[in-house]
């Protein structure tokens, strides 16, 4: 009896000190995490995120710097054009820089903090810490939450995030659909925190030069069909579309999508929401740049116009700052919105009074994999 006394003891014994030192569960996490994210000095990591919504996969290199209490910088770089584009918050404000085309845009917002960013650690926390329903796991390296999506759109519902047991830190972000699709994902491959930033690491005008000089001396600029081509910064050019189309050309007859011209590459959206089609297009030659409107009809209406990037080195915009995955845009006007946003040299925006933005977003998207080409 003492023998099988002594062995209960022992085997108690034992228990409670794996417990102790064993797997923490899911509400010890979520304690550790909200102490890490309220004590947060500063951070960068560097990934690739990769979109799943158009035709094919879209890669970017992402590196995102954050300093208390509320600068940062994130830069997105697509991997196949090797085109940068950067958002920075400082103290005077929040700013997209586009160094390739020299070119910033100044916004009066609080961005971030007023939508969620999937490659900034304090989104991905605070999304585990309001979750109360969050699911729990781990594997031998990672802690693994699922929760629900918090971000400006009702097409991502659920995302996964992978943290590193050793120092909370990200590893991997899946964010998937209604249909449970991953639409967005992030693989870090370095997260440092009580990173040392110098000085003008976030200065806007620093980053401007820093990002011109990484370019090698090259500008980027719009050949005669719309797309983006290199050239040296002190050659000459003419204009390369001025003329040479007549003021209020008509496009393509309506139900047929629009037809390139000679001058000017004409980018067509792969999606359309539900019930909505193309319904015609028409081709206007202004002072200084010609503009191509695309006309959709049905579920909703909307106008899609495309245009060189006009020739601006830095100017202030009245909006939302948008973060469209692949780049960033600017939402304007109130019963009548326009989603404004630059690639590969060419300006679009999106028009209308009763398209949801995440429709505007995933149009936006489907063009995406055919500029530059």
């Amino acid at each position: 009896m003492r023998r099988i006394t002594k062995m209960l003891a022992i085997m108690i014994v034992v228990s409670i000190v794996l417990v102790a030192c064993g797997k923490k569960d899911a509400a010890g996490v979520v304690k550790d995490l909200d102490k890490v994210v309220n004590k947060l000095e500063s951070y960068q990591g560097t990934g690739v995120m990769t979109l799943y919504t158009g035709d094919k996969p879209q890669e970017y290199r992402v590196e995102v710097w954050y300093q208390n209490p509320s600068f940062y910088r994130i830069a997105l770089t697509n991997a196949e054009k090797d085109v940068t584009q950067i958002v920075l918050r400082n103290e005077q404000g929040v700013y997209v820089l586009t160094p390739s085309l020299n070119k910033s845009f100044r916004f009066q917002s609080d961005w971030p903090e007023n939508q969620g960013q999937v490659y900034l650690y304090q989104t991905l926390v605070r999304s585990i810490l309001s979750d109360g329903a969050r699911q729990f796991a781990s594997d031998k390296e990672n802690y693994v939450f699922e929760v629900a999506a918090n971000y400006n759109t009702h097409a991502l519902v659920r995302q996964k995030i992978w943290l590193d047991k050793e120092n909370y830190a990200p590893k991997q972000v899946q964010v998937s659909d209604s249909q449970a699709k991953v639409v967005v994902e992030v693989k870090f491959d370095s997260f440092n925190f009580d990173t040392k930033f110098e000085n003008n690491s976030f200065d806007m005008q620093h980053n401007l030069d820093m990002a011109a000089e990484d370019a090698k001396g090259t500008l980027l600029e719009v050949d005669e069909n719309g797309m983006l081509v290199e050239k040296l910064p002190d050659s000459s050019s003419e204009d390369p579309v001025s003329g040479t189309i007549a003021e209020g050309e008509e496009g393509a007859a309506s139900g047929t999508a629009p037809a390139l011209t000679d001058s000017f590459g004409v980018i067509v959206p792969t999606y359309l929401p539900d019930g909505v089609a193309y319904q015609d297009d028409k081709v206007v030659e202004g002072e200084e740049r010609i503009m191509v409107l695309q006309r959709y009809n049905g579920t909703y209406q909307f106008t899609l116009t495309e245009t060189r990037s006009p020739d601006r080195t830095a100017s202030t915009v009245t909006g939302e700052i948008v973060d469209m995955g692949f780049t960033f845009g600017f939402l304007s006007g109130d019963d009548l919105r326009t989603l404004t946003w630059t690639t590969d040299g060419l300006e679009f925006r999106i028009t209308s009074e009763d398209l949801p933005v995440s429709e505007m977003v995933k149009i936006a998207a489907s063009m995406q994999d055919q500029t530059g080409k």
